[in-house]
Formats: structure tokens, C-alpha cells, sequence
């Protein structure tokens, strides 16, 4: 091959440059992201239960989805969370490369066959199934400036015109609303229904009744008369549209001719569906929006997007609306691909001045330069192809690639060049000559270097993956660095190099200089490993010495799956008291606010109540605190050098347990870094010995040193009110239950009737007791029901309320009641060393409690199981690739010897930087 292109360079040339115009096209093409889409692709599955506890929400709903979910098709783990705000979440995690799309379809239909086993409230809410991740991709916050629209209306601006658009963006796996939309919300009163002889099963009866869709038909449908000359549709006004045609609604026609409606016994308004949640913008209210992406999303592309749609948007915004991104996860990965580029530009700076320095002549040196970015083109060209990224390993790998690059067309220019000073040949013979001496050398060093890397690309899980975009682009670097040297690059020297003058080799001044020290170095090197080899048995024990002091070294290496970095923003999970309100919270999250905004490397501070990454409820709170950009930090703001003042900071917040914590190191594994553990009920013990499993646990995890940060990721056990009925009691006053649970319901924990038109949209009917109504015990035993004589019986007449703490939340993994635990490694340690303490300690706990790893903990696990067989394998194919290119067993043997002394430097350098 070599002396065709010799003979055709222009040939050459046009390879080449098709090479260079398929990377050229390639380039703007390929997506960028941080790292490849590792994190394994995830399903959620959401609904509700108003006013259910925790425990029957996980036995009557959440348990019975588990069961059917079990089996399904590439399944890795799922986990399930059902709290005392009524929210039930179940998400389901598949194993790396699973197809989404099915396993979206085959989720749905196993939630379809488990429906009619689960409470009728719970199907009349509905089930949304949809792609999700663990984390929020960026999150879009919208304010009123004039303050014409309070927190409702904006949520309901948002679900109307924003939440749609935004969801049908290529690369959005889900979108939660952080607001409410508007809801008719009729508001009961007790007392006035007792007073009336009306009970909540009335009001909801009539509203179904009279708020009705009808179909009425048409005048004049077929079959018809022949002589019928019109046909027009009926239109009955059955649904009803205003609050004063709500108050309208006839609950009970007396015998007089007068009649009690709705307006006598309610207070009727529009105002939210729900009010659970509510946002801050540096101290401002705002609604706001998640957004999660989906399993095959690029980051980068979808915040671009979402950006774009929210500018165009913004134009349509009525007057005193504008809305801002205050939590972006994107620049990160666009400063870290940045970062990567200058790293790639200066190593072929500096390769340029090594080769210049060493070659001593631009001819010589400029060829090997001409070579590289066309190697580097063709392998874009192959990544795309390929369904790559550009990302932080892709491009590392190119930058490692470089020097590979170079060192075969420099082994092309050093043999012409030596050939044409011995023999005084001309550049056209000299470079045929040295190809026919050196082809099998390139061709061997281009199948050994593969053979180091293509194993990597045959592991299964995240971790495979990494390797797999790293491996097969140093794999397709390589090969197109020996097709270069085997063509473009001595069709380069025959065309471009001169013939060598006599005395070529003498130089003066600084290459001279140089050239002499150079050979001085040389000369001693020579003779020191002529030292050696005269005393092989004495440096041999040295050499074995050398071997265990690495692998002493390499053992006490501290592991972890990737390192934690500074991405430019904190994650804050809070949690105030289990009986703490809504307004207590916010208490909370304004000392937060002001701990933060106080820092000079913060940018802003956007919280949200009501919702966290360990639950939902009245007592949760989550804050992102975007920083500076790290052009305007130094290492003393740093986000965590912040997150560790703050943190300090935080501990004397009496109200709530909060902590600021850095970001996993890949989206999509976890929420936050640091360890992700789940103490698993097995026995079937029950909620209370879990919870004393737990405490134990984390009693001897605080104590330990190379734990730090341990925490349950969860609501902490709250006050329960449990109403004991005497069925006895219940049934002599002639009351169902089915009466009883539907009185409670509707008056506590609020009814979803149906739906009425509002302003082009279908928004909901729902029905609940005023909030002074139901704030003690005596308002719940006052609630009144009839009993089959048609008589007023109040609860308490049959039943008696007790107080008791029981669980906010019932987690699940697995299908096992679960505890989550989290943390980080103490100082001095890694992560993998918090996780074998963790084993060490839950291994001291009773018998019927075990545990499971998640999220990225999981992965570290797996790779640090999987590392070995992949250096042992990568080591095997060079052994036998050099075997058969020697055709001997010895001399690859001693080859690979050489293998340690390279490690140690690695090795050695890790240990230096710590």
C-alpha cells in the first residue's frame, strides 16, 4: 500500500481530504454533553390518594403496582414513595441500552392490569407514566412584576400556555409544576349542613347531577321523513361555568316551594387545585416549573431548546409577566467540554514544539502536524456515525491520542531521514525504502495499541458505557493513524522532504547545544543499562521489590466511581419538624435565603416548600443555589468551601434539619453526591422495627470516622390521629361505612367531583371543608353522617380519636419496605470506603433487615467489580497479539514486564495529588 500512494501522492491527498470534509460535515452534527448517557433510563409512574395515610396508601395502591411491576423486561431496581401529602411515586430504573419506548409500553400496560385491584379514588385521579430522571434539568420560574396575579394565577398561566409547549421538546422526559392551575373549589361548612340536615354525600351528589356534560343529539337526525328539510344539533347547558351558577345547584326541594342550594351550606370560589406547593426566587413568590430529562436526552440540546421556546413565549406574556431560569445544570457542561478544547489546542501547541525540537527542521516537522487534525477529523467522522457525543471522554481521548498520533508519523520521517543521510538516496526512494522496512513494525504497533483499548468496548452496564465512548475512540484514533502513516504521510515525505545536504546532522547555536547534551544522555543511558544488564539477578530482586511496593500502593488507593466537581450550584434539602405548617417552613427557608445571599460567590437562591428530594409535605423544602460563574470565584468560594460555610450556618437553624450538598457527579444517578444506601425490611418485621433498625444504624454510622453527613432521606415520623370506630356502636345507629370513609374523605383530605369549563379549558370540581372547620380533633368528631332513618349521627358518637407517631412516608425497594440513607466518606476517606463501613455496620443489625445499593453507589460497586477482568483482558490481548507478530511466548513476556514500571508512575502520581 505504501508505494502506491508514493507513486500517487495527489491520490493520497484526496483521502484525505475526504476525510477531513466527512469530520468537517460530522462536527456541528455531533451532540455535546458532559459525559456519555450513562444513567440508566428510568420510568415514573405518579399518582394520588387525597387524605390517605402513608401505610394504606403503600398496601392498597403502591403494593399491589410492585407486585405486577416485577419481571418486566431489563429491570433493574425500582422504588416507590408514598407520603402523607397523598403523592404516590413509583420509579422504575432498567438496566443500561434498555429500548425506553417498550419499557414505557410494556410499564403502561401492567399499570392497566393492575387498576381495577386499586381504591376507585385513586383511578378517578389518574396514573401519568412517563420517562423520568432523578434530577431537575434546569427549571423555569415565572413572576408577576405588577403583582396583578397571585401564586394561582400563575401557575394557572403556566399549566395553560407554558407546560405543554415545554413538554413536547425533544429531550424532556417530564415536567412537574410547582404551582397549581385553577379549580372550583367549593368550601363546606359544617355547622350551616348540620343545621340543614345535609351531609357531604348531598353536595356531592347534587354537583354531579347538575354539573353534567349532555349529549342531547340533533333535530332532525337520520332516519328522517323525506320531507324533513333541517337537521341542527341540540346544545343543553348541563355543565356549569360560574361560581353563581354553582351556588345555584339545588340541594334539597322543601314541600313549601322554597329550597336550600349550594351558596346556603358552602363558600364557592375559583381558587387552586391544590396548594401544596409554593417558590421563591431570592426571597420573591413565583411559580415555577422542573424539568427532568428524558433517558436518550442531550442536556445541552434540550436547555438550548427550552431556552429558545421560552423566548418566544415570552413575547406572547400578558403585561407584568416575565419569567427567568434561576436553576440550570447546562453551563457546567459547556465550561467542561471548553476546558477539554484549550487542553486539545495545547497539546498539539506542544507536540508542535517537542517534534520541532527534536526533528530541528520545519519540513520534517510540519508533516506529522498536517496528519494529526486529519486523524483527529476521521475519527468525529466515525463518532457520529457511531451515535457518539462529543464529551469530557471522547475528548480526552483525542487528546491522548495525539501523542500516538504523532509517534507513527515520526517514525515514517526518522527512517527516510536516516536512510537518505547514510545512503545519500532521494527523497522518493528513501521514503519507498524505509516503508519496506518499517510497514510490519506500524502495522504491528497500530494492532497492539488497538488491542489494548477494543476490550473496554465489549463491557456491559454505565460502566461500559464510559469505557465504550473512551476505547473506541482512541480505537479509531489509532487505526487512522497507521492508515495515515502507511499513506498520506510517505507520500508526504516523497512529495515534501529535500535531499540531505552533507553534514545534515551538524548544527550550532541551540539546536547544536542541544544536539550535544542530547547525545551526552544518550551515552549514559546506554551505559547504565549496559549496568544492568551485566547484573541481572541484583536489579531482578529490585525489580521484584518495585512490583510489591506497587501493589501495596495500589490497594490503599482510595476508590470512587468519578470525582466530585464544582458544577456551579448546591442542591439544599430541608426538613423542618413532622408537625411543623406550611408557614413554618417558610420561616426556615427565609433564614436559608439569607444564610446564602450573604455569600459573595452566590448568584441567587431559588426554594421551593413543599416538596423535597426526600418527600413531599408541608414540612419539606428544596433550594437551588446557583453560583457565581467560576471566572468570578476563587478557590476560597468554591462550592464547597460555601457549602461547608453555610453548612455551619444551617446547624443553628433550630426548626429544621437542612444541609447543602453538592450534585451527583452524572445526571441521573442520584440527587446528590455522596453514597445512596437502602435498609430493606426482608422479615417483614414492620414499620416500627424498621425505624428502630434505622435508629441503630444511625447511631453507630455518626460515630464512625469514615462516615460523615449520614442521614435518612426521608419525612421523619409525624403525628398521626387514628379514629377507632366501635362497629358495634356504628351499626346500631344504622351508618355504613361506605358513608363514614366518604364524609371524612370529603370534608379532610378534599373530593375531586368532576370537571366544569373554564376560560377553554376543562379545569376540576372540587369539594372540601372550610380550613377553620377542620384544624382540632373536636372538628373531625363533630362531622356528621346520616344513618338509614335518615337522622343526623355525629362521629363521636360511635368513635374516639387517638394520638401517635407513625410514618410521614412508606418507602419501597424492591418490593420491600425500605429505609433511605444517604451520605458522603469522612475526611481522609473515599466513597469506596464509606461503602464497605456501611456493610460493616448493617451487617451488626437483627436478622430480617438487609440492604441494597442505588443510584450511583450501585454503579461503583459494579466497576469496581468489573475493573479487574477488564485490565487482566486488555493485558491478554497484547500478550497474544505480540506472540503471534514475534511468533515466540518469551520475547512478549518481556515486554509485558515492562508494564508495572509505567503503573508505578501512575500510581505514584494519584498518590500526589491526593
Amino acid at each position: 500500500m505504501p508505494s502506491f500512494f508514493i507513486q500517487r501522492p495527489i491520490f493520497a491527498w484526496v483521502v484525505a481530504i475526504f476525510i477531513m470534509i466527512a469530520g468537517a460535515i460530522a462536527i456541528p452534527l455531533l451532540p455535546v454533553a458532559q459525559y456519555p448517557n450513562v444513567a440508566p433510563p428510568q420510568i415514573s409512574v405518579q399518582t394520588t390518594f387525597p387524605g390517605a395515610s402513608p401505610e394504606d396508601m403503600y398496601q392498597s395502591v403502591t403494593r399491589p403496582i410492585e407486585e405486577e411491576l416485577n419481571g418486566v423486561p431489563g429491570l433493574l431496581y425500582f422504588e416507590s414513595t408514598s407520603d402523607n401529602s397523598g403523592r404516590i411515586q413509583l420509579t422504575v430504573t432498567f438496566t443500561p441500552g434498555t429500548r425506553i419506548g417498550e419499557a414505557l409500553v410494556e410499564v403502561q400496560n401492567r399499570i392497566r392490569r393492575v387498576e381495577p385491584r386499586l381504591p376507585q379514588a385513586v383511578v378517578q385521579q389518574g396514573m401519568r407514566v412517563e420517562q423520568a430522571g432523578t434530577g431537575f434539568l434546569l427549571v423555569i420560574a415565572l413572576r408577576s412584576t405588577d403583582g396583578n396575579l397571585d401564586a394561582v394565577g400563575l401557575g394557572d398561566y403556566l399549566n395553560r400556555n407554558v407546560m405543554g409547549e415545554i413538554r413536547r421538546i425533544s429531550g424532556v422526559g417530564s415536567a412537574t409544576l410547582f404551582a397549581t392551575q385553577r379549580s372550583m373549589r367549593i368550601w363546606m361548612d359544617p355547622d350551616k349542613m348540620l343545621g340543614l340536615r345535609l351531609t357531604a354525600n348531598d353536595i356531592l351528589a347534587a354537583i354531579r347531577a347538575q354539573n353534567a356534560q349532555v349529549a342531547a343529539g340533533a333535530i332532525g337526525a337520520q332516519p328522517n321523513p323525506i320531507t324533513q328539510q333541517i337537521s341542527a344539533t341540540v346544545l343543553v347547558q348541563g355543565q356549569l361555568t360560574s361560581t353563581n351558577e354553582f351556588g345555584a345547584i339545588v340541594l334539597r326541594a322543601n314541600p313549601d316551594g322554597s329550597s336550600v342550594r349550594l351558596r346556603d351550606v358552602a363558600r364557592i370560589e375559583i381558587g387552586g387545585e391544590s396548594y401544596a406547593f409554593s417558590t421563591r426566587l431570592n426571597r420573591q413568590p413565583t411559580a415555577a416549573i422542573g424539568v427532568q430529562l428524558s433517558a436518550t436526552g442531550n442536556a445541552l440540546a434540550t436547555s438550548n431548546a427550552i431556552q429558545a421556546k421560552m423566548n418566544e413565549l415570552a413575547r406572547f406574556f400578558p403585561p407584568g409577566i416575565e419569567y427567568s431560569i434561576p436553576y440550570d445544570t447546562s453551563p457546567f457542561v459547556k465550561v467542561s467540554i471548553e476546558k477539554v478544547l484549550h487542553t486539545l489546542a495545547e497539546a498539539m501547541v506542544l507536540v508542535f514544539l517537542v517534534m520541532f525540537l527534536f526533528l530541528q527542521s520545519f519540513r520534517y516537522t510540519i508533516i506529522p502536524t498536517i496528519v494529526v487534525p486529519i486523524a483527529l477529523l476521521g475519527t468525529c467522522a466515525l463518532l457520529f456515525a457511531a451515535g457518539f457525543s462529543i464529551n469530557v471522554l471522547t475528548m480526552f481521548a483525542m487528546v491522548l491520542a495525539i501523542g500516538i498520533l504523532v509517534d507513527d508519523a515520526i517514525v515514517v520521517i526518522e527512517n527516510v531521514e536516516r536512510i537518505m543521510a547514510e545512503e545519500g538516496l532521494s527523497p522518493r526512494e528513501a521514503t519507498r525504502k524505509a516503508m519496506g522496512q518499517i510497514t510490519g513494525a506500524i502495522i504491528g504497533i497500530t494492532l497492539v495499541l488497538t488491542a489494548v483499548f477494543v476490550p473496554m468496548a465489549f463491557f456491559p452496564g454505565a460502566v461500559g458505557i464510559i469505557y465504550q465512548q473512551f476505547s473506541l475512540t482512541m480505537v479509531v484514533s489509532i487505526l487512522f493513524s497507521g492508515f495515515l502513516a502507511l499513506s498520506l504521510t510517505p507520500a508526504l515525505c516523497a512529495t515534501f522532504l529535500k535531499p540531505i545536504p552533507q553534514g545534515h546532522h551538524e548544527k550550532g547555536g541551540f539546536f547544536g547545544w542541544f544536539n550535544r547534551g542530547f547525545s551526552r544522555t544518550s551515552k549514559r543511558y546506554s551505559g547504565a543499562v549496559g549496568h544492568i544488564v551485566r547484573r541481572p539477578a541484583r536489579f531482578m530482586v529490585i525489580y521484584l521489590a518495585l512490583l510489591v511496593g506497587l501493589g501495596w500502593a495500589y490497594v490503599r488507593l482510595p476508590t470512587a466511581f468519578l470525582p466530585n466537581e464544582d458544577q456551579g450550584y448546591l442542591i439544599v434539602d430541608i426538613q423542618a419538624p413532622p408537625e411543623a405548617s406550611a408557614n413554618r417552613t417558610l420561616d426556615v427557608i427565609r433564614q436559608i435565603e439569607d444564610a446564602f445571599l450573604a455569600e459573595k460567590g452566590v448568584s441567587r437562591v431559588f426554594a421551593i416548600s413543599g416538596f423535597s428530594f426526600s418527600g413531599a409535605g408541608q414540612n419539606a423544602a428544596l433550594a437551588f443555589v446557583p453560583l457565581k460563574d467560576w471566572s468570578e470565584r476563587g478557590p476560597e468560594d468554591s462550592a464547597q468551601a460555601i457549602a461547608n460555610r453555610v453548612n455551619g450556618k444551617l446547624m443553628q437553624i433550630r426548626d429544621a434539619l437542612s444541609f447543602a450538598l453538592s450534585p451527583p457527579p452524572i445526571q441521573g444517578l442520584g440527587t446528590t453526591s455522596g453514597f445512596s444506601f437502602r435498609l430493606q425490611d426482608r422479615g417483614g418485621l414492620g414499620q416500627a422495627q424498621l425505624a428502630a433498625a434505622r435508629d441503630q444504624l444511625m447511631a453507630a454510622a455518626s460515630k464512625n470516622p469514615k462516615l460523615a453527613g449520614v442521614r435518612v432521606e426521608g419525612l421523619p415520623d409525624a403525628a398521626q390521629v387514628t379514629l377507632i370506630i366501635d362497629r358495634e356502636k356504628a351499626n346500631t345507629f344504622g351508618v355504613t361505612f361506605a358513608d363514614i370513609n366518604s364524609t371524612i374523605s370529603a370534608n379532610l383530605g378534599s373530593s375531586y367531583v368532576n370537571d366544569f369549563p373554564n376560560a377553554g379549558r376543562m379545569q376540576r370540581v372540587t369539594v372540601q371543608a372550610e380550613a377553620g372547620q377542620r384544624l382540632q380533633t373536636p372538628d373531625l368528631l363533630k362531622l356528621n353522617v346520616r344513618n338509614a332513618a335518615g337522622g343526623m349521627v355525629p362521629l363521636s358518637a360511635f368513635s374516639r380519636v387517638e394520638w401517635a407517631k407513625g410514618p410521614a412516608q412508606v418507602v419501597g425497594y424492591n418490593g420491600y419496605p425500605s429505609v433511605r440513607i444517604s451520605g458522603q466518606a469522612g475526611p481522609g476517606y473515599s466513597s469506596g470506603d464509606a461503602i464497605a463501613e456501611m456493610q460493616r455496620l448493617a451487617a451488626t443489625l437483627p436478622a430480617g433487615f438487609g440492604y441494597e445499593w442505588t443510584g450511583q453507589s450501585l454503579q461503583e460497586i459494579q466497576s469496581g467489580s468489573q475493573a479487574p477482568y477488564l485490565i487482566g483482558l486488555s493485558i491478554l490481548f497484547v500478550f497474544l497479539l505480540l506472540a503471534a507478530l514475534y511468533e515466540s511466548w518469551s520475547i512478549p513476556l518481556a515486554v509485558m514486564l515492562v508494564v508495572p514500571l509505567g503503573v508505578i508512575g501512575s500510581v505514584l502520581a494519584v498518590t500526589l495529588r491526593g
